[in-house]
């Protein structure tokens, strides 16, 4: 016998009493290892080797006397170090607002009304529903239940799951992996059924707490990006190295000057380190899943943000995703006629009562299911002023729905009767067989489901039987059923879907539905959304007579696949995959998992999944609508775009910088830079390409182009190539200043002239790498509040400079006329023109407008 879950009387807790509990006895958590403290990250800063070198640089300065230049490159350690911290400190939270977003999920009952929250939120004395699927959010004692099944393997170790049953009144807990017993354990997986518990204990009181285990569902790992960065940053730490040995030896030969000489040395390796590549990355990954969580997307695994720009095909089910999944009834069949339901329904006719009373049977008496939600508010509209709706009757046996037949069934008992009447409702060919049609019924039926298929009905059969003996059978095929008709619920097409869909294509990218209803269905939402090809239709019975190269071809040219089980949809990805597709494949259930996992990014429901489905996932949708997908891939794209424009800009800032650090040493001209000056230049740079190019709007034709190749790498040949084109154009332009500054002025006016033709280069070099695509003029027009921070600051400090004694000393600078700041301004932007008229020349070709 299995308990029936009434929750008409239970309220749970109120939000007061769960605010209180929260600040007295904290989060259901435990605490994670990973938090670094104020010390731990100073100390790691503090070991970055651009410090250790203004370190150095501070102590040859030191020795050589010149305190000031000391001190301000030592004060340099302490402001940067600020501005790392706080880049730090921010990507940390980030990570931890979105471990937060990633817990398990717990649906509990406050104040009377179902809701569903992060696990972590659950206190003791709450009220939790636990469902197949779900992970256990606490330790708590079951006090209804039906049919519930718990896999404990994760405490126990033995992977047969255990019955649970509801306790007798007494809160007590008991060891785990004993079967008959109430207790249910955080981290524990629901495998059948569902029921009813109230929470014990939380965080460290619970089982899993008490042995030292920890969960934690957003994982830190390395992606092919990460691994690509890491392999540049040591390449060009070699050639840094290489270079700033051949600078010490020939400065200490040709001057007769080693300390000098390291100090040349250090100054070119604080030129060439390559520390911004690791950072960038970091923060654009980070701060770009955090921009992905608002548009109600959960980002799990890191490599999914890199993968969304490349995606070629989007596998979606059509319930709740494509559809709202609010079910009403539309239409109703009671085997010879068919009732068209509207809104203004007041009487339904007495040959179709029967029909509506047992589909409310073989639901839930409290339903959460929409469909079963839908026939119980259809039937308190239509039967209430009738014998049909059976308050007093008692659920004495459930048989639930499985794999082997789409089918579940209902044991009622009325009080005074002898009898017992069994409901059954499911997948219309599954009823059908439970009640042994004839073939001519069975033609009939068929021609009957197609026809409300047709009008894009999600249909069910509904049966019924009686039984005498208290001794029930154990299959729903031993009971004698009556097919009793059909019931077609209307699911609404959400509204923002067509147009995503249009966006998809506009990108070059598929879209692909998957569902288990009729074809029928199927087909009137394909053609409702804008689905390509809503004329043809695999079938789940069609897909298992396939073998997999058939599969492999068809696959090819079907957008709809409909009677599909979960089963399937792990073929269907292989199949997809085999043709060379970037498959995103959404799923909730259990038996979802496969699929999500094998698929390049899997897409779990936050609001109807499972915490299985979560936990095999890459994204997971806190809100269940297709438009977020849409929206995640257009961000997964501005994210790569961003990330290529930064390490571009990168890459061509450090070329002249490095230049001119170099060629005075070779040519035994006058030092143009300095440590303190490159310190400087690190200020200006930093902050562009983390913050600057992470805050850049999307390109407006990202998703007007095809998907990128999942081959190309973000360092490839073409990319580095024109950012060293860039630097190199900057380089000779800075260094034709520097020339003519030294023949006509001396040293210290042309250390001046170049140095501020190098900031406003670097300035220019930020806005033309803004885009790849626009000119500098057409992006100013796209919002980016950073950047005007950025370019105040930088004139600023150009003025304090130029123009207060203090640093114009330390600098080594001269003052400099308004026509010559003009005509360092007008040198800076003549080395980015080139760029900007190769841009012009491209969209011309094109003969498209960027904008």
């Amino acid at each position: 016998m299995a308990n029936e879950l009434d929750l008409e009387n239970i309220e749970g807790l109120k939000e007061t009493e769960v605010a209180r509990k929260i600040e007295e006895h904290g989060y259901n958590e435990l605490p994670s290892t990973e938090k670094r403290s104020f010390l731990t990250i100073v100390l790691e800063v503090i070991r970055e080797p651009m410090f250790l070198l203004l370190i150095a640089c501070g102590a040859i300065y030191l020795v050589l006397g010149d305190l000031q230049e000391a001190l301000m490159l030592l004060g340099f350690v302490f402001v940067i170090m600020g501005i790392t911290f706080y880049q730090e400190r921010k990507t940390e939270r980030t990570l931890e607002a979105l471990r937060d977003l990633s817990s398990p999920r717990a649906l509990v009952i406050r104040d009377g009304r179902e809701k569903r929250i992060p696990g972590r939120e659950v206190v003791t004395g709450d009220i939790i529903m636990l469902k197949e699927g779900d992970r256990v959010p606490a330790d708590a004692v079951v006090i209804s239940c039906s049919n519930l099944l718990i896999n404990e393997s994760l405490l126990t170790g033995e992977s047969v799951p255990v019955r649970k049953v509801q306790c007798g009144g007494f809160m007590d807990m008991h060891p785990p992996g004993g079967d008959g017993l109430p207790s249910v354990y955080s981290g524990t997986l629901v495998v059948q059924g569902q029921g009813v518990a109230q929470v014990v204990s939380i965080g460290l009181e619970t089982e899993m707490g008490r042995i030292g285990k920890r969960l934690q569902s957003l994982e830190t790992e390395d992606t092919s990006l990460q691994m690509e960065t890491r392999t540049l940053v040591r390449n060009m730490a070699l050639v840094g190295v290489a270079l700033c040995a051949a600078v010490v030896i020939i400065y200490g030969l040709t001057r007769l000057d080693w300390l000098n000489g390291f100090l040349a040395g250090i100054t070119l390796a604080m030129a060439i380190l390559p520390e911004e590549f690791p950072v960038v990355l970091t923060i654009f990954l980070a701060l770009g899943a955090w921009r992905i969580s608002r548009k109600n997307v959960l980002t799990r695994r890191s490599h999914a943000i890199q993968a969304l720009g490349s995606t070629t095909v989007l596998c979606v089910d059509k319930t709740g995703t494509l559809t709202l999944n609010q079910m009403s009834v539309g239409k109703i069949m009671n085997g010879a006629h068919f009732y068209d339901v509207n809104s203004q329904t007041d009487h339904l006719p007495e040959s179709f009562h029967e029909l509506v009373e047992f589909s409310i049977l073989a639901s839930q008496r409290d339903p959460f299911d929409p469909m079963e939600k839908s026939l119980k508010g259809f039937g308190d509209e239509t039967l209430q002023e009738t014998e049909h709706l059976h308050e007093d009757w008692q659920l004495v046996h459930e048989y639930p729905l499985s794999q082997e037949l789409l089918a579940m069934s209902h044991v009622w008992q009325s009080p005074d009767g002898e009898d017992y009447i069994i409901a059954a409702k499911g997948a219309p060919e599954a009823v059908a067989d439970l009640c042994h049609l004839k073939v001519d019924e069975l033609e009939q039926l068929s021609r009957n489901i197609s026809l409300m298929a047709s009008e894009g009905l999600r249909i069910i059969g509904v049966a019924r039987a009686s039984f005498k003996s208290e001794d029930l059978p154990g299959k729903q095929h031993d009971f004698n059923f009556q097919f009793l008709g059909l019931v077609g619920f209307l699911d609404p097409v959400r509204e923002e879907v067509p147009q995503a869909v249009e966006e998809c294509y506009q990108a070059g990218i598929r879209v692909v539905m998957i569902t288990g209803d009729y074809p029928g269905t199927a087909r009137n939402i394909a053609q409702k959304i804008g689905l390509k090809q809503a004329d043809n239709v695999i079938t789940g019975d069609q897909l298992n007579e396939m073998d997999d190269e058939t599969l492999k071809e068809q696959v090819k040219g079907v957008n709809i696949f409909a009677r599909m089980v979960p089963e399937m949809k792990l073929r269907l990805v292989e199949a997809l995959k085999s043709n060379g597709e970037i498959v995103a494949m959404t799923g909730d259930g259990v038996n979802d998992a496969p699929a999500l996992k094998s698929a390049q990014i899997g897409i779990s429901m936050g609001g109807r999944g499972t915490d299985v489905a979560r936990e095999a996932s890459a994204l997971v949708l806190l809100e269940d609508d297709f438009s977020s997908i849409v929206a995640s891939v257009k961000m997964g794209r501005r994210i790569y775009d961003n990330l290529k424009k930064a390490t571009a800009y990168i890459f061509a800032v450090h070329v002249p910088i490095v230049g001119m650090s170099f060629l005075p040493v070779l040519f035994q001209w006058p030092l143009v830079l300095f440590p303190v000056q490159i310190v400087f230049l690190e200020l200006i740079i930093d902050p562009a390409c983390s913050v600057v190019f992470e805050a850049e709007p999307a390109e407006s034709n990202a998703m007007k182009r095809p998907p990128r190749s999942s081959s190309e790498k973000l360092f490839s040949r073409e990319n580095i190539g024109m950012s060293i084109l860039q630097g190199i154009v900057v380089l000779v332009v800075v260094l034709a200043v520097y020339l003519v500054g030294l023949n006509w002025q001396g040293e210290e006016s042309a250390r001046t002239l170049s140095y501020i033709t190098l900031i406003f280069a670097n300035l220019a070099l930020i806005l033309t790498n803004r885009s790849w695509s626009r000119t500098i003029y057409q992006t100013l027009r796209s919002p980016n509040q950073a950047l005007w921070w950025v370019l105040g600051g930088a004139v600023l400090f150009l003025g304090a400079i130029l123009y207060f004694p203090p640093l114009q000393q330390l600098f080594k600078f001269c003052p400099l006329s308004l026509w010559e700041i003009l005509l360092c301004f007008a040198a800076g932007m003549l080395s980015v023109l080139w760029f900007e008229g190769f841009k012009w020349i491209k969209n011309r070709g094109k003969g498209s407008n960027p904008n």
